[in-house]
């Protein structure tokens, strides 16, 4: 029934930025485990997005995480119009590797930057999954001639070697927010992942890291999100930079 209710309710007319895809939520809702899923959030994760004054049929929504804080965070907004709210934080369950980006097949590093969920994956080892598009641009440029690896996700369990695990009950909430916002026409879901909350004191404290040069890339995008709610326009320059406007 809740299932049912959630769907009905997203099946509303609306001129989003891109145009909807509701075969895309229906295609998922053919796996068990996603139905499962909606069972058990979709009217509660319905009555949150009301509450912030989202329309669900008109998600759009960006994740952030941060290593060190152990933690990732769902965003979300109608789609275009002003500012992104924080929706739900899970418990990053489990790390790998240590502070700094990802940069070869089997280092076990989570990766540090700016990235889409480019997959969805309703039958993952770990329960659910979301895919990230590592490498990007930045990655294989700094990567050299290593192989910089692949197959990073969000997911569920509290193992991880490389990934983001988040517990079953967390994916299943996560993927659901993202089932639905692609399913209402956002077809480019941005990850940020950062090793710690990059403000300067933080990053003052780290001045001895090999990693600093590479944080201070990345801050720029973490202090607009954080002072303005608003995403970044992240391009990454001819030598693998990141440059934030």
């Amino acid at each position: 029934m809740r299932l049912l209710f959630w769907a009905a309710a997203l099946a509303t007319a609306f001129s989003p930025l891109s145009s909807p895809d509701p075969a895309f939520r229906q295609e998922q809702l053919r796996f068990p485990r996603v139905r499962e899923a909606y069972s058990l959030n979709g009217t509660t994760l319905q009555a949150q997005l009301q509450q912030h004054g989202i329309a669900p049929e008109r998600l759009e929504l960006f994740i952030r995480a941060l290593k060190v804080e152990r933690r990732v965070e769902a965003w979300g907004r109608n789609q275009g119009e002003g500012e992104f709210q924080l929706l739900r934080t899970f418990r990053l369950a489990g790390t790998s590797g240590t502070l700094g980006p990802k940069r070869r097949l089997g280092d076990g590093q989570v990766p540090e930057g700016f990235y889409h969920i480019n997959r969805f994956n309703p039958n993952s080892l770990f329960h659910l999954s979301l895919g990230l598009d590592y490498p990007n641009a930045a990655d294989l440029q700094h990567s050299g001639l290593q192989d910089p690896g692949n197959d990073i996700f969000i997911h569920g369990s509290d193992a991880t070697i490389g990934c983001l695990p988040i517990t079953d009950a967390g994916i299943r909430e996560l993927y659901v927010l993202a089932v639905e916002a692609r399913a209402a026409g956002q077809l480019d879901i941005p990850v940020h992942i950062f090793p710690f909350e990059l403000t300067d004191a933080n990053i003052a404290r780290r001045m001895a890291s090999p990693h600093t040069a590479f944080w201070l890339e990345l801050a720029p995008g973490y202090q607009r999100f954080a002072d303005t709610h608003q995403l970044p326009t992240v391009t990454v320059e001819a030598g693998g930079a990141y440059a934030v406007q």
